[in-house]
């Protein structure tokens, strides 16, 4: 099997609970990919660096695609030999979605790159759901800017060929039980 058909992805708007489902997943003993876009943010926050959504979006968008697709290749270098699922706190699309969106020009070579890193055929997609929903210092999204990033994220993920699996709105635990079932993976 190809190693990239172990990369499942978690994807949705803001605040939609992945990281909280990405931390059950760990906590089962399954590999977890942290999402980029944290991390640029709290990077630029502390050099003054204007690579942020509300500062700079072209250069913020770079950064994002540029880490993520270094990820994806450090990740396939990783799991080489393992041949182990791994859960991505969102995926490369996520940062295609953010560019479409905000009607942003990334380097050509670049998002030929990003078409090119496939995840497994399904993506999990969280939906907005408005009952957990809160913004924080690095998430600054209205309630409609979430449900706008929902809805095209489903989009791009479904153009680019891959089967979007809207995952319910309940429980980690039964969110959990959800993707395995959908893997046919056993729970731990």
């Amino acid at each position: 099997m190809d190693q990239t058909n172990y990369f499942i992805v978690l994807t949705g708007g803001p605040g939609v609970g992945k990281t909280t489902l990405l931390n059950k997943l760990k906590k089962e003993g399954y590999r977890t990919v942290p999402e980029e876009a944290r991390r640029i943010i709290q990077e630029q926050v502390a050099k003054n660096g204007d690579g942020l959504p509300w500062k700079n979006k072209q250069h913020y968008a770079s950064l994002m695609l540029a880490a993520s697709n270094a990820r994806y290749l450090l990740e396939i270098k990783e799991n080489t030999q393992r041949q182990e699922y791994v859960f991505f706190d969102r995926g490369i699309p996520d940062t295609l979605a953010y560019i479409d969106m905000e009607k942003l020009t990334v380097a050509a070579p670049l998002i030929e790159e990003a078409k090119k890193y496939r995840y497994h055929k399904k993506i999990f997609i969280l939906p907005p759901w408005q009952e957990i929903y809160e913004t924080d210092h690095e998430r600054k999204q209205t309630w409609e800017e979430a449900e706008a990033t929902f809805h095209q994220m489903k989009s791009v993920y479904e153009r680019l060929g891959y089967e979007v699996i809207e995952v319910p709105k309940t429980s980690v635990e039964l969110r959990y039980q959800f993707i395995c079932e959908s893997l046919g993976l056993a729970t731990h």
